[in-house]
């Protein structure tokens, strides 16, 4: 766009900012895909005032070239907006929507202001493609967003989907449910890790009942977290190994000679107190009569 054409622009966007405002409101307002319960009419005019006016700015050095410097103020307002907004529940369409708005309120002032058709022309087009350029830019802000939230809640579900249990004193359970790969497998690590650290646990007991397959992939997984917790000083059993598991690793060549392997987690534990020096007895039945209850004293050897 030509100098002079962009500083008649700049002028209008300054000097008729208001009646600019007004009608871009009352269109949002008026809208059928107005998100009403989204966001409040005071948040959604501060939003429009606050983007019209580093947009009025931001024409007066270019059109022609959103992701110049002279932008910066107005991409990074948008990139905070979609941000919200895919916070907020907004869908990439409707937040980009919010910037195409205003192309109707631009057009219907300068209109008004000017007859002159190549000027007409050329400001229409270059609103057009500054206007479209930032609502793509609000797409792509707003899709980062949401993938970051989405990474967020995942690695929130995966550390609480690894919760590292203390059985007794010295023993601790981590419960493994689902698929593991190489990212949960870090996560697993980490958490048995800290918690060996905290309570200075002597043994770990890793349960895959709830891992529905074992290949070679989640079985290295399993040694490097195994290795790992030895190198903490502790010692590691595996329990939950099925019949089909354990067909599975044999046929897969996977070695598991130097590590502890249990089919049950009761089983794990009986041998994890064993080896803490502890025997499971059970209590004589009451002096009264009454059926033996079927309760344990747990002690240490002698």
């Amino acid at each position: 766009m030509a100098s002079t054409q962009r500083v008649q622009l700049g002028d209008i966007l300054k000097t008729h900012q208001q009646d600019i405002l007004s009608e871009w409101m009352a269109r949002q307002r008026d809208s059928a895909g107005a998100r009403r319960d989204l966001i409040a009419d005071a948040d959604l005019e501060r939003q429009s005032k606050d983007f019209l006016s580093a947009y009025t700015l931001a024409a007066q050095t270019s059109l022609d070239d959103v992701d110049g410097p002279g932008w910066a103020p107005v991409r990074d307002l948008l990139t905070r907006l979609s941000h919200g907004r895919a916070l907020q529940g907004f869908s990439p369409a409707e937040t980009a929507t919010f910037v195409l708005s205003l192309k109707q309120p631009l057009f219907a002032q300068l209109r008004k202001l000017t007859n002159d058709p190549q000027v007409l022309a050329d400001t229409t087009w270059g609103i057009t493609a500054s206007l479209d350029a930032l609502g793509l830019f609000t797409t792509e802000a707003h899709q980062k967003s949401r993938e970051a939230v989405i990474n967020r809640q995942q690695q929130e579900m995966m550390e609480l989907s690894t919760p590292v249990v203390t059985l007794w004193q010295g023993i601790l359970a981590l419960p493994l449910i689902g698929t593991l790969d190489s990212a949960r497998t870090q996560i697993v690590m980490e958490s048995l890790l800290n918690r060996i650290v905290e309570t200075g646990s002597l043994i770990a007991i890793l349960d895959i009942t709830g891992v529905p397959t074992v290949d070679t992939l989640v079985a290295q997984h399993l040694l490097k977290t195994v290795a790992a917790a030895r190198l903490m000083g502790a010692d590691c059993i595996i329990s939950g190994i099925r019949p089909q598991i354990a067909q599975t690793i044999v046929h897969l060549g996977v070695d598991l000679n130097s590590v502890t392997t249990k089919a049950t987690l009761a089983d794990a534990f009986a041998i994890a107190l064993k080896r803490t020096g502890l025997t499971v007895t059970r209590l004589p039945a009451a002096s009264n009569g009454s059926k033996p209850v079927n309760a344990f004293d747990t002690k240490g050897e002698a």
